[in-house]
């Protein structure tokens, strides 16, 4: 099983490898940003508005955070999103990942077919459910059937669709549920095949985190000014996009999804940079949950893994200049 892990691992580098090199070659002399192309997750596609350095950001579009970490590890991206689930999952193989800054916030939702005869969750038995693995979606939806007496692997069949793939794959009824980010929930409602079964979200203990981004260790001892120039950018963009959701929305869409959409799915997301020891307190609270579900075998070192220096000297700038 490890060795397959390790093949499979060398697989999507070179994978990832061979998609970045597709790119403008120009960015080989800046800095390369990775991210989803979604309204939660768009922060990036604004830094080069708001960065203080005289490289020239490109932004590397994925649609999960397992290929985005597979290229930050290969050298291929200086910085990318990751799930807060797949960060502690990395760390606790041992990679030497860096989580500086939060990504977003809530954004999840359960979702089945409209006219189906799931209502609750002990109707999802014997069902399919798709989920992208190493995401929070993965995790809230493994611990909503736990709670609710289903036992994730056993009682239902979970299938690896992308998140860009969920919807067609409900509607067309290869599938009877999914749970996954904005605006993929709202998009399923709105078009009429789907309905918001529940929107999972974790007690007090984990909260709604979600995302962050990420760097590898070595960029963090050898490059600390980069990343903090590409933290104080992403600062700021998240607080512009914060105080202008027209123009937030707005540029959003143009990623495919209806501005009608995102404003019905805005409720349900939430863009965020800052992190504390409280996020961190709850970052260790949903490792732990992942440990009793299975999902890792042992707890990563937090104090590694969360650096909160970078967004600390953010702080700490602005009470100085005012």
């Amino acid at each position: 099983m490890r060795f397959f892990g390790n093949v499979l691992t060398a697989v999507l580098c070179s994978f990832a490898l061979m998609v970045l090199a597709a790119f403008d070659a120009a960015a080989e002399d800046g800095v390369r940003v990775g991210t989803w192309k979604t309204a939660q997750t768009i922060q990036p596609f604004f830094y080069q508005d708001f960065y203080s350095g005289e490289e020239k950001i490109s932004i590397f579009p994925f649609t999960n955070p397992a290929d985005q970490k597979t290229a930050l590890l290969a050298g291929s991206l200086d910085m990318c999103g990751t799930t807060l689930a797949h960060a502690i999952h990395s760390a606790s193989m041992g990679q030497p990942v860096v989580v500086v800054a939060a990504l977003c916030n809530k954004c999840s939702a359960l979702v089945v077919q409209k006219d189906g005869p799931i209502h609750a969750i002990k109707d999802l038995k014997g069902k399919r459910i798709g989920y992208v693995p190493g995401t929070m979606h993965e995790i809230l939806l493994r611990e909503t059937l736990t709670q609710n007496g289903l036992t994730p692997d056993k009682d239902v069949q979970l299938m690896r669709v992308d998140f860009f793939d969920m919807g067609t794959a409900l509607a067309r009824g290869d599938i009877d549920a999914f749970l996954s980010g904005e605006p993929f929930p709202t998009t399923a409602v709105h078009q009429g095949y789907g309905r918001v079964l529940s929107y999972p979200y974790y007690d007090e203990s984990v909260g709604t985190i979600n995302a962050g981004m990420l760097v590898t260790r070595d960029a963090v001892e050898t490059h600390p000014e980069l990343v903090q120039r590409l933290v104080a950018a992403h600062a700021r963009a998240t607080e512009y996009l914060q105080a202008h959701p027209d123009q937030w929305l707005k540029r959003a869409a143009e990623f495919g999804t209806s501005l009608e959409i995102l404003k019905e799915a805005a409720p349900n997301m939430e863009l965020a940079w800052t992190m504390d020891e409280t996020f961190v307190k709850r970052a260790r609270a949903l490792g732990e949950r992942m440990q009793a579900l299975g999902i890792i075998d042992r707890q990563p070192d937090y104090e590694k893994l969360f650096d909160l220096s970078f967004v600390n000297k953010v702080q700490e700038e602005r009470r100085k200049a005012r």
